[in-house]
């Protein structure tokens, strides 16, 4: 599985219910050190609110994964938040949930439909995209190479990053995992051609 589906940018969305507030947001991440930064940020923001709850998916297959109630009764915050996560079928996704409580116990069944909305407005107010992970290559090949190189560059939609054309010719490409095995051998095909 190269592709996956994750969200674009950072999103948010709320839900009420018998007073409290659910502030929630959705944010692209590929750590666990980034889940930290941005939980460390909304803690300092919203430091007067009862709870941060929160839920993660990580890595192209989905198998790493965290659900923190932060001191809601256990599986009433992270495991709904997680399940909306995992019924979109994302990854690299971290959702956190701030409750500011509005002084009327919602009961177990109360929460878990309260961060289940709340999750879901934060992902109804994202762009999912199917994605994948890119490698950079740099090759470095004589000039009469070039009419090849570009073909193979057009061909499998490889991104220039830096290109310096001189007695020998340099370029630093972004390929997709998806194509990386046949790019290597098409490239390998052209003589006095180096992967470096």
């Amino acid at each position: 599985m190269l592709k996956y589906k994750t969200i674009g940018t950072l999103s948010e969305g709320n839900y009420k219910e018998k007073g409290s507030r659910f502030l929630s947001y959705a944010f692209p991440v590929k750590s666990e050190e980034e889940i930290q930064q941005q939980l460390t940020l909304l803690r300092k923001k919203y430091h007067d609110a009862r709870h941060h709850c929160y839920a993660y998916v990580l890595g192209k297959e989905g198998n790493i994964h965290r659900a923190n109630d932060d001191g809601e009764p256990n599986h009433s915050a992270g495991d709904p938040i997680l399940g909306q996560i995992k019924s979109h079928g994302l990854t690299n996704v971290l959702i956190v949930v701030v409750r500011y409580f509005g002084g009327i116990k919602l009961g177990v069944g109360g929460l878990i439909q309260a961060y289940r909305e709340a999750a879901a407005d934060a992902l109804a107010n994202n762009e999912i995209l199917e994605t994948e992970d890119f490698q950079f290559m740099k090759i470095e090949f004589g000039y009469l190479s070039m009419n090849e190189v570009m073909k193979i560059v057009k061909d499998y939609q490889l991104g220039i990053l830096e290109q310096h054309f001189d007695n020998s010719c340099e370029m630093e490409l972004n390929v997709a995992d998806s194509v990386m095995e046949q790019v290597r051998n098409k490239l390998s095909e052209i003589e006095g051609l180096r992967i470096t």
